[in-house]
């Protein structure tokens, strides 16, 4: 018989994904993907594996904002996209954005990251 999914039990996981761009972020919410870093890819894709949800809060450094936030829709691949136009980036995963929405950093300040020395998030 085969055994329950390993994530069903574990917690949802929170990523902060930041963008050297808008553009690209306006790329990942037209075409609901996303791609990252590849020394990002084993952390997304052991927490997709090993979590009941994985959402991924969106922010384009130096804006001083959050742009939004998706949910984790895939594993990340080796298939690799053209739309960022960039080297250095991995596979594709695919991405359901919840909220599209320019959102100040001081809106969250009250949220501490317990595994980074309690700092603000942002």
């Amino acid at each position: 018989s085969k055994s329950p999914s390993p994530r069903q039990n574990m917690p949802v996981r929170y990523f902060i994904m930041k963008s050297s761009n808008l553009q690209n972020i306006e790329i990942s919410q037209q075409k609901g993907i996303w791609s990252t870093t590849p020394s990002n890819e084993r952390k997304l894709n052991g927490a997709f594996w090993e979590s009941n949800m994985v959402y991924l809060i969106f922010s384009v450094q130096g804006s001083g904002h959050f742009q939004g936030f998706a949910r984790m829709g895939s594993s990340i691949g080796c298939e690799k996209s053209q739309d960022w136009g960039s080297a250095g980036f991995g596979g594709v995963f695919k991405v359901e954005w919840i909220r599209k929405e320019s959102i100040p950093f001081q809106f969250a300040h009250h949220l501490l990251n317990p595994w980074n020395d309690n700092k603000k998030v942002q």
